[in-house]
């Protein structure tokens, strides 16, 4: 199934969005940070490093409760974002249906392909995670994937699973088993734990 052209356009502009504007999140808001997954901010706090106070976002990471410490002023250069919204996450979701933008794993060795990946899920942007995902299940189709590859996969699952939950209110696994879904031909058999 291909993407309307209106959609694909969506995604891509999504990426650039707010980017040049100061976020200000509030006290228990759910925000993205990137490679990191989900989280609520805890607290605003001041700090004094190096002779200058700067005020910081407490962050607790909703999959594994870590805790982050994210200066205010530099949130959006981090990439920090909030949770995208429930029409949005329909596209991405929408986007995993078509596979006309696959391009394997022929010609390119693991390691370029692992860092090209790992570069995607850094810049926290739903729909690049959500790309790394569906290369890597579609690649598993071929090839048995390496133990680096499976991970890489989880995390890209976990982290689109967690947001999409939050954006639609559901459970994580109830993403999950979408996703599994546009994909079960391809994972027939497969077991995507690592």
């Amino acid at each position: 199934m291909l993407l309307h052209p209106i959609m694909e356009l969506v995604i891509k502009d999504h990426k650039h969005a707010g980017k040049e504007a100061c976020i200000v999140f509030k006290i228990d808001q759910l925000v993205v940070y990137p490679a990191q997954g989900v989280g609520r901010i805890e607290s605003i706090t001041a700090q004094e490093v190096g002779g200058a106070t700067n005020n910081y976002y407490v962050i607790r990471t909703l999959n594994n409760e870590g805790m982050l410490m994210v200066p205010v002023d530099n949130a959006v250069n981090v990439g920090l974002r909030s949770i995208c919204d429930p029409e949005y996450g329909q596209l991405v979701i929408s986007s995993m249906h078509n596979w006309s933008d696959f391009k394997g794993y022929s010609g390119q060795n693991w390691n370029k392909r692992y860092r090209e990946y790992s570069d995607k899920l850094k810049t926290g942007d739903l729909a690049e995670v959500a790309y790394v995902l569906k290369e890597l299940i579609l690649i598993s189709q071929d090839k048995e994937l390496s133990f680096g590859e499976r991970r890489l996969m989880e995390q890209a699952m976990n982290l689109i699973t967690m947001e999409l939950a939050c954006a639609f209110d559901k459970e994580q696994y109830e993403i999950r088993a979408e996703i599994e879904d546009i994909f079960s031909e391809v994972l027939k058999g497969k077991d995507l734990q690592v």
